[in-house]
């Protein structure tokens, strides 16, 4: 059977594969899934945790689950300014040219999936 890998399995699955099961199935699995926030506001706290801590390697990730997860490209981008007052003016920029990289990529996608709408109508 060959099942789809997760982010975590393709990154590191062959060298830290415990470090992977507790990814997928505590955090991703038990944490992510607590009713006590929404998975857009932990989004927020994630990716303003990120940034804050110069994490750019997950933020990007982060900024894509957090748009999957009902946050705007706008809201994202007001964080971000609004983190640059204390989490560092470095951090900040970082974060929003990423974030740059990924609204474009977003509105491509959107206007592919759209444009596969209406040829099948």
């Amino acid at each position: 059977m060959n099942e789809q890998q997760t982010r975590a399995q393709q990154l590191m699955g062959d060298i830290a594969p415990k470090l992977v099961e507790l990814t997928d199935d505590v955090l991703f699995g038990d944490v992510w899934k607590r009713p006590g926030l929404t998975p857009r506001d932990r989004s927020l706290v994630t990716v303003a945790a990120l940034v804050s801590l110069y994490r750019t390697d997950q933020v990007d990730s982060h900024l894509r689950r957090a748009l999957d997860n009902g946050l705007t490209v706008e809201e994202l981008a007001e964080a971000i300014t609004h983190l640059a007052f204390y989490a560092g003016w470095p951090c900040a920029v970082s974060a929003t040219v990423i974030l740059r990289r990924i609204a474009d990529d977003h509105t491509a996608r959107s206007a592919r999936d759209a444009s596969a709408v209406v040829d099948r109508e």
